[in-house]
C-alpha cells in the first residue's frame, strides 16, 4: 500500500502532501523534515530507494526522483514493488508535463486542486487505480469540464427565467 505521496521543493517546502493513513499535522511536519533530510543529502549517483523504517515504521521504503528545484517521494510498504513505485512516479511526472507542458515548481503551487485531482485519479486510498496518463487527463478534463458547467448552471429554473425576462 502507498502510504504518502509527497512534493517537496529542494528548499525543504512541503508542495504536495498526501498521507493514505491518518497522521496528526505535528506527525506530517516530522515526516517532511525527515524525508528532506534523506534526500537532501544524498549525492546524485546513488539509488533512488531510502528505508522509512524509523518514521512510517517496519517494512516502509521511499522511493524519489529528484527534477529540477522537486523531490517527488512514494512512501510504500513492503506489499508494493519498488520498481512499480519508480515507474508510477514516470507516470505522474509524464501527466503533469502533458496537463502543464513542462511542468515547474509554479504549476505546481498555483495549479494545487489540478494536481490533486491527477493524483486521486491514479491512486485512491493507497492503491493504484490509474496508469496510462492519457485516461488520467481525460478524466481530469471530464472533471474541470463538469465543474465548469456546473458554475455556470442558473438555480432559477428556464421557465421561470423566461417568464420574467432574465
Amino acid at each position: 500500500m502507498i502510504r504518502a505521496v509527497m512534493v517537496i521543493s529542494t528548499q525543504g517546502k512541503p508542495r504536495l502532501l498526501k498521507f493514505y493513513e491518518f497522521q496528526p499535522p505535528e506527525k506530517q511536519q516530522e515526516i517532511v523534515r525527515y524525508v528532506y533530510g534523506a534526500l537532501s543529502g544524498r549525492p546524485e549517483n546513488v539509488s533512488n530507494f531510502v528505508d522509512a523504517d524509523s518514521i512510517f515504521g517496519q517494512g516502509t521504503r521511499l522511493v524519489y526522483k529528484h527534477m529540477a528545484t522537486l523531490y517527488i517521494v512514494f512512501a510504500f510498504d513492503s506489499s508494493e514493488n519498488e520498481l512499480a513505485m519508480l515507474d508510477l512516479i514516470q507516470v505522474f511526472v509524464q501527466t503533469l508535463d502533458k496537463c502543464f507542458k513542462n511542468v515547474c515548481e509554479l504549476d505546481i503551487i498555483f495549479n494545487f486542486n489540478k494536481l490533486h485531482t491527477i493524483l486521486d485519479e491514479m491512486i485512491l486510498g493507497g492503491q493504484v487505480i490509474e496508469t496510462n496518463s492519457d485516461q488520467i487527463l481525460k478524466h481530469v478534463d471530464d472533471i474541470a469540464r463538469i465543474e465548469k458547467s456546473s458554475s455556470t448552471t442558473s438555480l432559477v429554473p428556464k421557465s421561470i427565467s423566461a417568464r420574467f425576462g432574465r
